[in-house]
């Protein structure tokens, strides 16, 4: 089989194009780390309420610099809906879902989590700049959806 000169050309440059690929996702998921922000952890959807830690949610301070936030989503909520932090503290998340499928997202922020009843999912963020951030579900959760938030009060110490 014979092919022109111009085809092998766009044959390296597409098999060139796929291996730089590859290796920039694998780079990315395997050397820093990044992955989706789910763990396998599992609780009873039907008693959130009765698990540890989700029996007394809120935030706990771990360390200098360290916060550890769980938190229930509902509907048409989280619990709790409002936490405050210092800035350049770390707040590492652990949220479930007592009913349907809901979202954990925080705008400008790498935090954006499906949270789906009966998983436990966890993500972490720092957070460098002072101000509120708004929690959102992005997730269709029925008619009291659109009133579905919470907030982060980042403060300035």
């Amino acid at each position: 089989m014979h092919l022109h000169r111009y085809e092998k050309y766009w044959l390296i440059f597409g098999v060139g194009t796929l291996v730089v690929f590859l290796s920039v996702i694998g780079v990315t998921a395997f050397a820093h780390g990044h992955h989706p922000p789910s763990h396998m952890a599992t609780v009873d959807a039907e008693n959130v309420r009765a698990s540890a830690p989700f029996d007394e949610p809120g935030l706990k301070k771990i360390d200098e610099n360290t916060y550890e936030a769980t938190i229930i989503a509902m509907t048409f909520g989280y619990e709790p809906n409002k936490i405050t932090v210092p800035k350049g503290s770390t707040v590492k998340f652990q949220l479930t879902s007592q009913d349907v499928v809901h979202s954990f997202t925080i705008p400008k922020t790498n935090v954006n989590m499906m949270i789906t009843p009966g998983h436990i999912n966890q993500s972490e963020h720092t957070f460098k700049e002072a101000g509120s951030y708004l929690v959102l579900c992005n997730e269709y959760c029925g008619i009291g959806h659109q009133n579905m938030q919470m907030e982060i009060e980042v403060t300035d110490e």
